[in-house]
């Protein structure tokens, strides 16, 4: 557990003292459990569905909130609490393509077994401060009283009747927190750590025979195990990272020294799948005199607004490009063949084994339990990679194995510090939550208060190193390339300098006050505002002095040339910005790449290509690709024509930059630049050029009409119906984000279309099927009167095909993106009721 962790007495009376106004005078305090024996809450719901739950005190809150959670994505919190408690498997099989082999199910429930998160919840939950428990238990009640009510008959036809429908408790949802904060680490480790096993000896689990009974049958118990599909599964360095799901955000706090109005002014852009188990949900939370907080919160939260605003602040996070785990390279003794022995400060520690048991679907109505052993050492669980992270000899010849260490382990900080902030009524309030608290796991922090400060942290759980580990990732060549490799530490497991007890305490993380800006769009810390560069960090926090995304570098030129006629400002200018749909690369290149394939009309391009695994060389006529693009002005909105062709490009030339001008870390944000009229180029196009051809899309359709939505049927097939979706892609450096992906970590159906090799497009779906991109979108401006936000929810509320807030906003941006008003005042509130209820729970 990390230093900051325990709370206890810590934790209650930060929450005592944000109730105390400047002057030190009590206001009126925050209850965190019921008192009467009742657990009462208000839900109204506003347009688009936004529920606004009041209760007078945290447990009545949470209660609210969960059951209205669950009005809307009751069948996505009952997957997630599946996911991280192992029970997957028990419901669905041990495959997640059921008969396929490739044992996903198997392998997220012993993994998860073996990071231990339930034992830890179960351990550690009588020590977790009063707010924490009673939102895990508010929230339980809530999502269960809905249950009660709704019955698992008619809940969404998702999950209707089926046996993993079951009623959840505090410390499912515990479990739940305690595995979300792995995802940025260990949680990318799943299928490494569920292979691990020394050498000759078998990762595989084994059916568990009764005592005394006779011998089960093989071919009726055993799972069929894909070996070569769980092996792919463990493939480093795609699986592993720092973020491999491509996690990513934007967000600028604007001071009051850039915004119209002289107060702060925000604009919050996560780009995160929008299905599965990362979806956000929008609510607003009130406890009159306490707590008057509006915003969104991932699936499965306990009460607390993961980004949002109150009447003094408003924050927003973007994905950290910390590291927050490292993996420890063991040198195993020589003395002790069966590897089960390694070297830490030239003594011998043993690897423990534990024997892991779960029940698994074998076949109709058959469920039986399985065992699994598990290794760790005294960093972490082990892990096996093929070809990477062997246990045994390496390619060197070296006998080694490999063990991971989660700075988020344990991390019982989760509900306590987003309270903390969702509560601050200063800057200085908010930042202390940062002293007190450690449990934003993954993000940089940037928040603007309603005085025109803003502020940038990246308080993202990082091992805190000594200074030896740090000065070996920077100097030995072997850990620089191993880093580069894979995207993540791996540091010598055999001497305790290189261990860590804990994160980087608040002190030492990289931090900026500005009146201006501070921005982040998910490169690192350095240039959160390049006129003050931050460095002289733990080099886990990331890269300074490299290169900037294409994405990074949009977000800056907009903040230069985006303000409104006076140099600053507004919502209007926000939104604007947000929805131009630029791309920093066709700004960069687009006029030269025209004048370069004009320049080649029609005389064909001649590119190598494979074909059957045989490299071939094929002549590609470019002129109608050209012409698009010369049509095309550089937005990526529904009705521009050509703006798929310069994407293809920029997948080829993303491999391949071609730029006259390197970087120069003295001119960060605007070099690399101006592209080398080269064959290289061409080549590029012309490969484009083949991919479209492929995919059997025309260069002269417009965006509209080849990227879109497309919901899914409960029975997982596609509904038919293409949504149009306006909006860029990372590769060309756009703002406002969208992709495709394959995995969203949930069993809910989804039909994805593949992608073609190279390429985001689908040649089965014609297009680009977004999956994931701008989700959860919030400006918020601090008036005189108070706070005026605007947001939109770019995938709708609920995932129940039968709700009217299924696909209400997705519509709304397909038809023209577009945001609606965040209803926060009592009087907008009560304009806008579209439905209220009355809860009340006894409790037992």
């Amino acid at each position: 557990m990390a230093a900051r962790y325990p709370m206890g007495t810590v934790g209650v009376l930060a929450l005592l003292l944000s109730t105390l106004p400047l002057t030190g005078c009590p206001k009126k305090q925050l209850v965190t459990f019921d008192n009467d024996g009742v657990l009462n809450a208000k839900i109204r719901r506003t347009d688009y569905g936004v529920p606004h739950i009041k209760a007078d005190n945290l447990e009545s809150l949470s209660f609210g909130i969960g059951y209205a959670f669950a009005q809307d994505n009751a069948c996505m919190l009952l997957d997630i609490v599946a996911r991280y408690n192992s029970r997957r498997s028990q419901y669905y099989g041990p495959d997640k393509v059921p008969g396929s082999g490739d044992s996903a199910n198997l392998i997220t429930d012993f993994s998860y077994l073996a990071l231990g998160i339930r034992e830890q919840a179960e351990a550690g939950y009588d020590q977790l401060t009063d707010t924490t428990q009673a939102m895990l238990s508010g929230y339980s009640k809530g999502f269960n009283l809905y249950l009660d009510h709704t019955g698992s008959d008619n809940l969404d036809p998702q999950c209707a009747g089926q046996p993993w429908v079951q009623p959840i408790d505090d410390l499912d949802m515990l479990t739940a927190l305690l595995g979300t904060a792995l995802l940025p680490g260990a949680g990318n480790f799943l299928a490494p750590i569920f292979l691990a096993a020394p050498p000759n000896t078998s990762y595989l689990p084994t059916p568990v025979t009764p005592a005394g009974a006779a011998a089960l049958r093989p071919e009726r118990t055993l799972p069929q195990v894909d070996a070569q599909a769980v092996a792919q599964q463990a493939t480093l360095p795609s699986t592993a990272g720092a973020n491999p799901q491509e996690l990513g955000s934007n967000a600028w706090a604007i001071g009051g020294d850039l915004s119209a109005n002289g107060r702060g002014l925000l604009l919050a852009n996560p780009h995160f799948p929008h299905s599965g188990i990362l979806r956000f949900w929008q609510f607003h939370s009130t406890i009159p005199g306490v707590l008057d907080v509006l915003g969104a919160s991932l699936s499965g939260t306990p009460g607390m607004v993961n980004l949002g605003f109150n009447k003094h602040l408003a924050w927003s996070h973007t994905y950290s490009t910390a590291e927050h785990f490292i993996v420890y390279q063991l040198d195993l003794a020589d003395s002790d063949p069966s590897g089960m022995t390694y070297l830490v400060d030239g003594e011998p520690r043993t690897i423990e084994q534990r024997t892991l048991t779960l029940n698994v679907a074998v076949g109709p109505n058959t469920v039986l339990p399985f065992s699994k052993t598990v290794y760790y050492s005294d960093f972490g669980p082990m892990l096996v990679a093929p070809e990477v992270l062997p246990w045994g000899n390496d390619q060197p010849g070296r006998f080694v194995a490999y063990s991971i260490k989660d700075v988020n382990r344990e991390n019982f900080d989760i509900v306590d510090h987003w309270m903390a902030m969702n509560l601050a009524r200063n800057m200085e309030e908010f930042k202390q939550s940062f002293v007190n608290f450690d449990g934003v796991l993954f993000n940089n922090t940037l928040a603007v208060d309603r005085v025109g400060n803003s502020f940038y942290i990246d308080d993202s759980t990082v091992p805190d190193l000594s200074a030896v580990a740090e000065q070996a990732l920077r100097t030995d060549p072997t850990l620089q390339q191993a880093r580069e490799l894979l995207g993540f530490s791996v540091l010598p497991g055999n001497a305790s300098v290189f261990d860590f007890s804990g994160p980087v305490p608040y002190e030492r993380a990289p931090k900026l006050e500005r009146r201006d800006f501070v921005q982040n769009s998910n490169d690192s810390y350095w240039l959160t505002n390049p006129a003050e560069p931050l460095a002289d960090h733990s080099i886990l926090y990331g890269k300074t002095g490299v290169t900037q995304s294409l994405r990074s570098r949009m977000s800056q030129a907009m903040l230069r040339d985006s303000t409104g006629p006076d140099g600053r400002f507004n919502l209007d200018d926000l939104q604007a910005s947000l929805f131009s749909e630029r791309a920093y690369l066709a700004e960069a290149v687009l006029a030269d790449l025209v004048t370069l394939c004009q320049a080649q009309g029609d005389t064909p391009v001649e590119v190598e290509t494979s074909v059957e695994d045989e490299s071939t060389t094929v002549a590609v006529n470019i002129a109608d690709a050209c012409s698009s693009l010369s049509q095309w002005d550089g937005r990526y909105q529904k009705d521009r024509r050509g703006a798929h062709v310069f994407r293809e490009f920029a997948q080829q030339f993303a491999l391949a930059p071609q730029w006259v001008n390197p970087f120069d870390p003295n001119d960060p944000t605007n070099t690399p630049n101006t592209l080398d009229p080269n064959p290289s180029v061409l080549q590029q196009l012309a490969k484009a050029v083949l991919v479209l051809e492929a995919a059997g899309v025309a260069p002269d359709a417009t965006l509209g009409e080849v990227q879109f939505v497309e919901y899914t049927q409960p029975d997982g097939t596609p509904s038919g119906e293409k949504l149009p979706w306006e909006g860029a892609n990372n590769v060309e450096g756009g703002f406002n984000v969208f992709r495709s992906i394959a995995e969203d970590s949930s069993l809910i159906p989804r039909h994805v279309y593949p992608p073609l090799p190279g390429s985001q497009i689908s040649a089965e779906g014609q297009g680009y099927q977004v999956s994931q991109g701008s989700s959860w979108i919030m400006l918020v401006n601090f008036t005189r009167k108070g706070p005026v936000a605007r947001g939109l929810m770019t995938y709708s509320q609920s995932i129940d095909p039968r709700s009217p807030h299924r696909d209400d906003q997705t519509r709304l941006y397909s038809e023209a993106p577009r945001l609606r008003p965040l209803y926060f005042s009592e009087k907008d509130i009560r304009a806008h009721t579209i439905s209220e209820i009355n809860l009340s729970y006894p409790l037992p």
